[in-house]
């Protein structure tokens, strides 16, 4: 008897984030989504509010595209993620925020992407300031739809002024998923994070919030003793850091004071894992995935993911399809296994772009190919490996120093916590390697520079170094080296 072959049916996906968070609505409105403090919210409510918020928007007169700013900070994650679920269902444009901005940065946000209505924090100047309380009336608009702008995320500004890099409503719902098999983090009841509101980071874990099976739990302000005790209070499954994080919760030693043994999976983001770090959280949480995931603002949702394997400790892994990763050449064209050249991601989506700044887009993305400003290579199973960030690597003489291999050897020495190599001005090398350091105890640099021989070329050493309480860092955990620069003058830095 001769069966008739079914399609396979597509999977359930949703067009919008909004169309998501209705979903769920629907379906779990009992469910809790998200938990800060002593406040959680379940899926019900968030849509009843975000609907509310949505509908406030629009009756000031806000029209479709109209750009909101979203001026939060750690204590206020709940009602942020209302107010941003509702500025996408209005139809507007989110601009999220942080509150640790200086003043001339916001100002610098909110007049480059044109907000006229900030919710959030008040006292700001030429805006409209609002809370969620003030929000009244007006009527829902029509759902917006994939191709419409979603959101202005501004970058970091470690070596500038911020970009305002745009995304479209497909961009951010890119992998979600209505079927409930399918949820991601099924292992967990609840993942915690303490990213900062404005953050690429921050913003993946809010659109895990949507997306996943277990509870977003936000720690706000990071420190070792709150977060092992969230992890303990709640059974945290799932656990997302930064590098300086995974580093302080280390140096604190909590999985020897608190029960972390429900940890399953650890995920680190925002910059290279240092390899000898993630030994040691592997050491540290044995019953525990540990995770790298390589990604930017501007190249988001692409990514690649590499489970810690001490076999291959700097790799940085592959993205799904093999095809949307590439080393490429001056000329844009891909480079062959173990050559060195620009690292490329290609968005399984719409790409991003830098809003009103056409130029910038134009040497960054070319359809969906983004070029991440990393140099790197690819061994012969297609695995990436970071050589260095293309504005970092020292030109010292006829050389380039890697600065990250320079931290990877630095990071060894049982003494260091954190390290940062970086380049400065030479009268004959044009350029020499410099680092800073964060000791566990003390620790000469005849000693650093003898333990370094071993593992570093001669033109890799750190010709200055400079012994510090603490790395400059900004809100996404990333080294500020244009401040360690600064600092070399200071009589810390040892020739």
């Amino acid at each position: 008897m001769s069966t008739i072959a079914r399609p396979a049916r597509a999977p359930a996906v949703p067009a919008t984030l909004p169309e998501l968070l209705a979903h769920r609505a629907l379906t779990e409105p009992d469910r809790v989504a998200l938990v800060a403090g002593d406040e959680q919210i379940t899926f019900g409510a968030w849509q009843a509010r975000a609907v509310a918020v949505a509908a406030g928007l629009r009756g000031l007169g806000l029209a479709a595209g109209d750009r909101v700013a979203l001026h939060y900070g750690a204590a206020g994650w709940n009602d942020y993620a209302v107010a941003f679920a509702g500025v996408l269902r209005a139809g507007l444009v989110a601009v999220p925020v942080s509150d640790r901005l200086a003043p001339a940065e916001v100002r610098h946000v909110l007049t480059h992407s044109g907000a006229t209505v900030v919710l959030g924090r008040s006292g700001l100047d030429g805006v409209r300031c609002m809370t969620l309380a003030d929000l009244s009336g007006g009527t829902l608009p029509e759902p917006p739809g994939p191709r419409d702008l979603a959101q202005i995320l501004y970058t970091s500004g470690t070596t500038g002024v911020p970009k305002g890099v745009g995304a479209t409503h497909a961009n951010l719902a890119h992998g979600c998923t209505l079927d409930p098999r399918r949820r991601p983090l099924a292992h967990s009841g609840h993942f915690l994070h303490a990213f900062p509101v404005g953050s690429n980071a921050g913003q993946t874990m809010l659109v895990n919030a949507l997306n996943a099976r277990a509870a977003a739990l936000t720690a706000g302000t990071f420190t070792p003793g709150r977060f092992a005790k969230l992890i303990a209070r709640h059974a945290v499954g799932t656990v997302f850091l930064v590098p300086a994080m995974a580093i302080e919760l280390l140096h604190a030693g909590v999985h020897t004071t608190h029960d972390l043994s429900g940890v399953r999976l650890i995920g680190s983001t925002a910059a290279a894992l240092p390899p000898a770090v993630a030994a040691q959280l592997a050491a540290a949480y044995p019953a525990a995935t540990i995770v790298n995931y390589y990604t930017s603002t501007e190249a988001a949702p692409a990514q690649t993911a590499m489970v810690f394997d001490p076999e291959r400790p700097a790799a940085l892994g592959r993205p799904t399809v093999a095809a949307d990763l590439m080393i490429a050449g001056p000329d844009r064209q891909p480079l062959p296994a173990g050559e060195v050249g620009d690292v490329w991601l290609r968005s399984p989506t719409a790409a991003r772009s830098y809003y009103r700044d056409g130029d910038a887009s134009a040497e960054v993305f070319h359809g969906r190919w983004v070029r991440m400003g990393d140099v790197g290579r690819l061994d012969a199973d297609g695995y990436l490996y970071l050589v260095d960030r293309d504005s970092d690597v020292v030109k010292s003489g006829a050389h380039k120093v890697s600065t990250l291999q320079v931290e990877h050897a630095l990071h060894e020495h049982p003494l260091v916590r954190e390290a940062a190599a970086f380049g400065v001005p030479h009268p004959v090398l044009g350029a020499a390697v410099a680092a800073a350091v964060v000791t566990d105890g003390p620790l000469t640099a005849p000693q650093l520079r003898t333990f370094l021989l071993e593992r570093l070329a001669g033109h890799e050493l750190p010709g200055r170094l400079l012994f510090l309480d603490r790395l400059p860092r900004n809100d996404n955990g990333k080294i500020l080296k244009r401040e360690l620069r600064q600092l070399l003058d200071d009589d810390r830095a040892t020739p």
